[in-house]
């Protein structure tokens, strides 16, 4: 594969050993395309300061001010023992001191005279209720020193992401030293599609994103590196589907009079336009001599389970297995009752009692006894049930299947692609794969984090389910809210209903030995004081107290399964009032008679987890209610976030506001493939149409050139986004 020098050329090379070790420490910086796409987080312009009014506290920080004192006070005693040098700065719109003790007062001193400009960079920390820098790096800003003369000639000062090991001015100097050699750069964008939108080429997109003379080469360079981020991943998952498509798979289709027909014929209602489209759509898929990659998504309660049991049976009619995937033991329960439930006789194949055209529904975890699992795992390998329900046990090497034909995966983000994987390794050829997710996902994180999934997307409620409505419920300003919280609750169990209350933690044992090694929280923010409230022990004082009477059961991750399920039975038969819970219930649990919820220390949940808990209310023909409790102050961004939850049940527009308020990087870094991201200047958000545009672009060249043949530029822009990390995991997503 042909390399590109200028760009893979490693720092230490360019810079020397040491600076290379320290911009890899530091910033995980190794090769020279590393640097160059390290852009600049702001510019200072040189007629204009940036402004001191406003400076975050414990953030390191790049500003550029003028000298306005500077004094040296003496401490420990008269004979000077002790020498402290106070520096304040001034941009014209605030000022800032600065601090030197010791032997490190006597350069500031005589460099920082009144009236010189210089840059500072430190943590902002406070003392004596005002803000100041201690012992910040500085670099003066002056003519008679050729380098910054060099460095700061252009109009826009570039301000860089730094750290206090490696500060702004130093990566300005390593990008000047190799930002000549870029020249040479091969472009990854083929030329038709930079040409046909009037994109910058690469080299000089480098320059001016680095070395601007105006505003307009900014937004210009901008435009251009949207592109190459856009368009690379995009044309690293259309590789993905098109490989897919070489891949043979068993065309499944349901056979004329088989279980699928008899499922639909006994159902007790109509099944929505939604789901007869997205049936349809996996239908078609599964119809086919390669395997599906299909992403579900849909809104809470929108009947996904549904659609994704009528393919199942879609693949036993052709006689092939249907695994499906559980992030935990007791969904794979829930799942596993409420499919039994739904197919009635259907689901008791080879039993007396079962129909003609029934096939066996077995559960697989890993706390099951050795005799029932033993039996599960026979009829696996024998064929006799057509459809398995199960954790990451389902995985092992031991779980033998005659014919998988399909995999469905509940709550994709809860599960690493390595798992998924595995399981799709059991079939003879590939098996399909439906994935599930009711996190709504916005259209252009599907196109960048599920890429190579083809994308169906149900909104519409299936007719009788209720409205929830939320509310905020502010404990600390108002305490009278909290206890008409508790009133709200027993008066929907003396309405016959019941309600589910969910804390952040447990509280046994092994919480408290993690609370306690945990350093204490800054002073200041009382809600940050305390640890989370707990199931245990809110499930005691609700007992004794406000909900005294009722029947109260707590349920968490960390109980025996067996004591898990017996508890979300006795709920679901109405045997129990309220249950005390974890998050633990927060996806697939299916209680209709459930109409109240309250969330404790809502503050600490994110907004997708919010709308996902209340969405175990409002399942029946009662109308739900949510109660978000929180000690968080009015002003607070918790609280705000908190009252968009409230105000919405769209919950599209929600994961628009979860992602706005989080890094980009957790969308697309850690979170989905293990590296970091790899967007820099493009947002998922903002750049809806580059995102499309790329997409359309990157699969129209994949089909013509699946190889990258004519591509040399792009195949080098692949290598360094695909690390080993990222190859491994398109290539098993």
């Amino acid at each position: 594969m042909e390399r590109v020098p200028a760009l893979d050329e490693p720092l230490k090379k360019s810079l020397g050993p040491a600076t290379a070790k320290v911009m890899a420490e530091a910033l995980d910086l190794h090769t020279v395309g590393d640097l160059l796409h390290h852009y600049p987080r702001r510019y200072a312009e040189r007629g204009e300061l940036t402004t001191l009014s406003d400076l975050p506290l414990d953030e390191h920080v790049t500003v550029v001010a003028q000298v306005a004192d500077a004094r040296v006070l003496t401490f420990n005693g008269s004979k000077g023992r002790g020498q402290r040098l106070e520096v304040t700065i001034t941009d014209g719109s605030g000022r800032l001191q600065l601090v030197f003790f010791g032997k490190g007062v006597h350069k500031p001193h005589k460099d920082l005279l009144p009236g010189t400009r210089a840059m500072f960079a430190g943590k902002v920390s406070l003392f004596n209720r005002r803000l100041q820098l201690a012992h910040p790096s500085y670099e003066l800003l002056r003519g008679d020193r050729e380098e910054a003369v060099d460095v700061w000639a252009g109009a826009l000062i570039p301000i860089y992401p730094a750290t206090t090991k490696l500060e702004s001015w130093k990566i300005a100097k390593a990008v000047d030293a190799v930002l000549p050699g870029v020249t040479d750069a091969v472009d990854p964008l083929p030329d038709a599609l930079r040409e046909g939108r009037g994109l910058a080429e690469l080299p000089d997109a480098l320059r001016m994103i680095h070395r601007p003379r105006t505003k307009a080469d900014i937004a210009a360079a901008r435009e251009r590196l949207k592109w190459d981020e856009a368009f690379v991943l995009q044309v690293a998952l259309a590789r993905r589907r098109h490989a897919d498509i070489q891949l043979p798979a068993v065309p499944r289709r349901p056979a004329p009079d088989g279980i699928l027909d008899a499922f639909d014929a006994k159902l007790p209602f109509t099944l929505t336009d939604g789901q007869l489209k997205v049936s349809k759509e996996i239908f078609d898929d599964l119809a086919t001599d390669h395997p599906m990659h299909r992403l579900l998504q849909g809104e809470v309660g929108s009947g996904k389970t549904m659609v994704a049991l009528r393919a199942m049976l879609a693949v036993v009619d052709s006689g092939g297995q249907a695994a499906m995937l559980a992030p935990t033991e007791v969904l794979a329960q829930q799942h596993h009752r409420s499919v039994t439930e739904m197919m009635g006789e259907l689901a008791e194949g080879g039993m007396l009692g079962g129909a003609d055209r029934a096939t066996k529904v077995v559960l697989l975890t890993g706390s099951m006894g050795a005799a029932a699992r033993r039996q599960a795992l026979l009829d696996l390998v024998t064929g006799e049930a057509g459809i398995v329900i199960g954790t990451h046990a389902l995985i092992e090497d031991k779980v033998r299947f005659h014919d998988l034909g399909l995999v469905v995966v509940d709550e994709q983000h809860r599960f690493g692609v390595e798992q998924r994987d595995a399981l799709r390794g059991k079939g003879k050829q590939p098996p399909h794969l439906l994935v599930m997710t009711a996190t709504p996902i916005p259209r252009t994180v599907a196109m960048t984090v599920f890429g190579d999934l083809e994308t169906s997307v149900l909104d519409q409620l299936p007719a009788g389910r209720s409205p929830i409505a939320s509310h905020v419920v502010p404990a600390a300003d108002k305490p009278h809210f909290l206890a008409r919280a508790w009133e709200r609750v027993r008066e929907e169990v003396e309405n016959g209903h019941q309600a589910y209350v969910v804390c952040p933690r447990i509280g046994d044992e092994e919480d408290r030995k993690k609370a306690a090694s945990k350093a204490k929280p800054a002073e200041g923010d009382d809600a940050e004081k305390r640890p989370p409230l707990a199931v245990l022990d809110v499930a005691e004082k609700l007992r004794a107290g406000p909900l005294v009477g009722l029947r109260i059961a707590v349920l968490h991750g960390r109980m025996h399964p067996d004591d898990k399920d017996d508890v979300m039975r006795r709920f679901a038969a109405g045997d129990l009032d309220v249950l005390v819970a974890t998050t633990v219930i927060e996806v697939g649990v299916n209680v209709p008679n459930a109409t109240a919820m309250v969330i404790t220390d809502a503050d600490r949940f994110g907004v997708s987890q919010l709308h996902q808990l209340r969405g175990r209310v409002g399942r029946g023909s009662a109308p739900g209610l949510c109660l978000l409790v929180t000690e968080m102050p009015e002003a607070s961004p918790a609280r705000q976030r908190l009252g968009a939850v409230a105000s919405t049940l769209d919950g599209f527009e929600l994961s628009r506001i979860d992602l706005e308020q989080r890094r980009e990087g957790d969308v697309l870094g850690q979170a989905q493939s293990g590296v970091r991201s790899s967007l820099r200047v493009l947002t998922v958000i903002d750049d809806e149409e580059v995102i499309a545009a790329a997409r359309e672009e990157a699969t129209a060249l994949v089909l013509a050139d699946p190889d990258l043949a004519t591509q040399p530029g792009l195949r080098t822009a692949l290598d360094a986004l695909l690390d080993k990390d990222r190859e491994e995991y398109l290539e098993k997503g």
